[in-house]
């Protein structure tokens, strides 16, 4: 089952498929050579667009919240993965403490805690739950819908360890985005292994830091294979100190995403491409689809209304936004049952463990689809995103979903990259 790509433009796509497809063995070779030089993120997720001539990431989560919505069939993959993750930190490692985010009312986040204690346990860890919110003062029990349930536990600190009562960890593992800053209990917990290490949260990270990791690992790949970077990089660009409700910054921002919009207007007409290009502003720092808009014409910036102001003003956790991100707007031509769909592929350690599709009924082509409304998919492409097929044609499932999964491993290792290069800076600032 692979979504239908509604567009004239499959050419295109299908040259760059048989690109990845006849140059699979180089790929596999590049690959291995980055992944002796850097360590890969424990686990990580990437939203995909495909637009028929262009095969891009445009969002790249370190602390992914969406392993329930994994096909079963990932299950042995994950195992594995996790497994091979834990050994490259820790090789006698024998409990992790897991630290979730404080949504103890979103059922399906606690859905994707418990797929992850799950596969935690069948690497032969010992797993407990840490929670940050104030009001677990003893182990608290939470029910979930499918009959699973969890042991919420307060956190205790002794000396630079965290772990639970009679719980002390190997290590320390956050699906928490640390959005609101370090807690003071996880500040300089030296005899620990922490992952992914807390300067990579929304309180530090900055989308653009990872843009222009991605930007560097995709110049030097597409050189080792012969392709334009562009087929699979969003142009970017940023702009800081601004005050949406003040309107300060307003011109500035509209005049860098006039240039960007002509510098795309060049590349389509290179690529003989008749859709209309826009961009993506979004908050520099932040998750969960907040402080987005998107924008075809650099006016639509000036003047904005008060609901679109409020809109961009702050992101999760209230944190105002001052600093954005100006992204390529990558159109997603593929559709499922009618409904714009866009890949979301799960990776742990430096491999593919799965992935599905975000789907929206509401929405275009060209818009957000991690907005209210969108629902999931989950597809069983483990295998493809790992075997593609040289007798198969370039569009069948096995050689799109390899295809996907090659960008997504590039996104990952950009991650890589980024967390070392913040790390130096980030411990001076402390």
């Amino acid at each position: 089952m692979v979504p239908h790509l509604t567009t004239a433009l499959t050419g295109p796509l299908l040259e760059l498929e048989k690109h990845f497809l006849d140059n699979a063995t180089a790929i596999e070779r590049w690959m291995r050579s980055q992944w002796q030089e850097h360590m890969p993120p424990f686990y990580g997720s990437t939203d995909l667009r495909n637009s028929g001539f262009k095969l891009a990431p445009v969002d790249l989560n370190l602390f992914p919240g969406g392993f329930n919505n994994l096909n079963d069939a990932f299950l042995p993959l994950c195992v594995q993965a996790a497994q091979s993750a834990v050994e490259r930190i820790c090789v006698g490692a024998r409990s992790i403490l897991l630290v979730p985010e404080n949504h103890t009312r979103n059922q399906f986040y606690l859905q994707n805690v418990a797929k992850l204690v799950s596969i935690l346990r069948l690497t032969g860890l010992e797993v407990r739950l840490g929670s940050l919110l104030p009001e677990i003062t003893e182990p608290t029990v939470v029910e979930l819908p499918n009959g699973a349930s969890l042991t919420l536990e307060p956190l205790v600190r002794h000396g630079n360890r965290l772990g639970v009562k009679g719980f002390d960890p190997c290590a320390v593992l956050l699906n928490n985005d640390l959005s609101a800053g370090i807690p003071a209990l996880m500040n300089e917990l030296h005899d620990q292994w922490v992952i992914p290490p807390v300067h990579a949260g929304w309180h530090a990270r900055r989308k653009s830091n990872h843009a222009a990791a991605y930007d560097r690992v995709t110049r030097d790949f597409c050189s080792a294979i012969g392709i334009d970077p562009w087929r699979i990089n969003p142009a970017f660009d940023t702009c800081s100190g601004l005050d949406f409700h003040a309107r300060t910054g307003e011109q500035e921002l509209a005049d860098k995403v006039a240039t960007m919009l002509d510098g795309i207007r060049a590349k389509y007409k290179e690529y003989g491409v008749s859709d209309e290009p826009f961009v993506v502003v979004k908050a520099d720092a932040g998750t969960y689809g907040m402080g987005v808009m998107t924008v075809k014409d650099a006016a639509e910036l000036i003047g904005l209304n008060r609901k679109q102001r409020n809109k961009m003003s702050v992101v999760k956790e209230g944190l105002e936004v001052h600093d954005v991100i100006i992204q390529e707007g990558v159109h997603t031509f593929e559709t499922l049952n009618g409904a714009v769909a866009e890949p979301v592929v799960y990776m742990m350690d430096h491999y593919v463990v799965g992935g599905f599709y975000r789907v929206h009924t509401q929405r275009g082509r060209d818009e957000n689809l991690n907005a209210p409304g969108m629902h999931f998919e989950p597809l069983a492409f483990e295998a493809p995103c790992s075997l593609p097929d040289s007798n198969q044609e370039p569009d069948a499932a096995p050689n799109r979903f390899y295809a996907y999964g090659v960008v997504a491993r590039l996104a990952l290792l950009a991650a890589s990259v980024e967390i070392e290069e913040t790390a130096p800076a980030v411990a001076a600032e402390a």
